[in-house]
Order: C-alpha cells, then structure tokens, then sequence
C-alpha cells in the first residue's frame, strides 16, 4: 500500500472519530490539517521533477519569424502558416495534402512557411540538412517533393546517400549542396528553427501558427479554414484602414505577437 493510500485511510478514519467522540474534536481537527497538509505535500512536484510543460494557447498570438525560411506562396500575403515540421514525422507527411488544397483555395491571401523542428535526429536531420542545401540554390520546394515521394514514402530512405541521389536528380550544383548537406551554415539554420520554435511552445510536429495562432498536429482542414478565415476578416479590417498587406505579418504578428510563453 502506497503512502498516499495510507494517509488517505487516515484521514477518513480520523473524520469518523470527529462524529463519534464530540470531546476531543479540537484535537482531531488539528490532525486533520496535519494529514491534509501532508497529502498536499505528497501532490507536489519532488525535487528534480520537471514541472508540467506550458502550451500555447489558441487564441493568443505569438510572434514567430519567417526570415530566411523557404515559403510556398505570396510575401503580401494576408495569412501567414509557419509550419514546424520534420522528415521523419508521418503526421506531417499526412498534413501535407491539407497544406496542398489550403494554398490552391486561398491563393494570394495564405503563405506557408517551413522551419524545421527535430524530434527524431538520428533519421531527420540529414534530410532538413538536404532541404536546407537545396533552398541555398532556390530549389526548397522541389526538393522538398523529392524527399517526401522518394525519401519517406518510398522505404523511409532518408539517408545521406539518397538526398545526394534526388539533388542530382534537380541538377543541382554538386559541390555545392555536398558543402552545404554538411556545412555550418545549414545546421546553424536548424538550431535557430529548434531554438525559436520551441521558445513559443513547439515539443512536437507538425505544430502551425496562422499569423501567430497555434494550432498542433495533422488536424482536419475545416480545423485550419476556421482559424484562416479569421484572420482573413482581422487582416481585411486592418487593411481597410490603410495598412499594407505586405506589412501585415510583420506589423502585427512579429511586432504585437509574444516572444515566448
């Protein structure tokens, strides 16, 4: 019987002797708050025990940078997607469709933008590493094709050997991507993303921020429209009023959004 049982069967045995012996009820009530007290001890965390993680919370906005990350659609955009993501991931491999009609639907009005956050190193980041090479040469996007189709979905090969294999595939400059899949410049890309993303409360992929708005995991598409069409509403009020779509994100996202939980 663990300790918390033992003292929860005190108490109630000491709330019995309170209704049966009315003579000694002061001395029984301070050996209720003795257990009391002890049982709330007992809820605490002990020492060393990390206490429970914060999340984001829906409806706040937080400020995430899209500088220097690839992007799928228009920079005047008036939503703006971050997407944290992973190679090894197949919730965001399966959200990748949802991306898909959500920019064909939108048009100018949405922009995805991608950043990097590893949860699995040991199969992930030779394949952001990659992606990272390949977006140094303006080739994000089809490479990014190439790794899901041919790296995940075909065996999960996602090793060195087949993300050199699909670069020349994009003829791609080889020396160059084989400096970049291994250079400073790119890991130092993927510490950033890891560092700033989980500053705003990212532990996991896929996790999305619409125009600063969390939203965790491979959700339905009704799930992201909802929250894109009021957006939509807040950046057409804001731009009626003589603000610049191409300055919306930044001004009222990066600048207003909060920097951390």
């Amino acid at each position: 019987m663990n300790r918390l049982l033992i003292l929860s069967t005190l108490f109630l045995f000491t709330l019995g002797l309170v209704a049966c012996n009315h003579d000694s009820n002061e001395a029984v009530l301070q050996e209720l708050k003795t257990i009391n007290a002890k049982l709330d001890k007992m809820k605490a965390p002990r020492r060393g025990q990390r206490p429970p993680m914060k999340k984001p919370v829906p409806k706040t906005v937080y400020s995430v940078g899209v500088d220097g990350s690839p992007s799928h659609g228009s920079s005047n955009a008036k939503v703006t997607i971050v997407e944290a993501y992973e190679f090894a991931c197949p919730f965001c491999y399966r959200v990748n469709d949802t991306i898909s009609k959500l920019l064909k639907q939108y048009g100018k009005d949405l922009r995805v933008v991608y950043r990097n956050y590893v949860v699995h190193p040991s199969s992930a980041t030779i394949p952001a590493m990659a992606a990272c090479a390949a977006q140094r040469q303006g080739k994000f996007l089809p490479m990014d094709k190439l790794i899901w189709e041919k790296g995940y979905k075909k065996g999960r090969d996602l090793s060195e050997k087949n993300m050199i294999k699909l670069a020349g595939e994009l003829k791609l400059n080889m020396k160059q991507f084989n400096k970049d899949l291994k250079g400073d410049s790119c890991k130092k890309q993927l510490e950033k993303d890891q560092k700033e993303l989980s500053a705003v409360g990212v532990r996991g992929t896929p996790a999305f921020f619409i125009n600063g708005r969390f939203l965790s995991g491979a959700q339905p598409i009704d799930r992201f429209k909802a929250l894109i069409d009021e957006e939509l509403k807040k950046a057409n009020a804001a731009i009626a009023k003589g603000m610049s779509a191409s300055n919306y994100y930044r001004d009222m996202v990066i600048k207003k959004g909060k920097k951390t939980l």
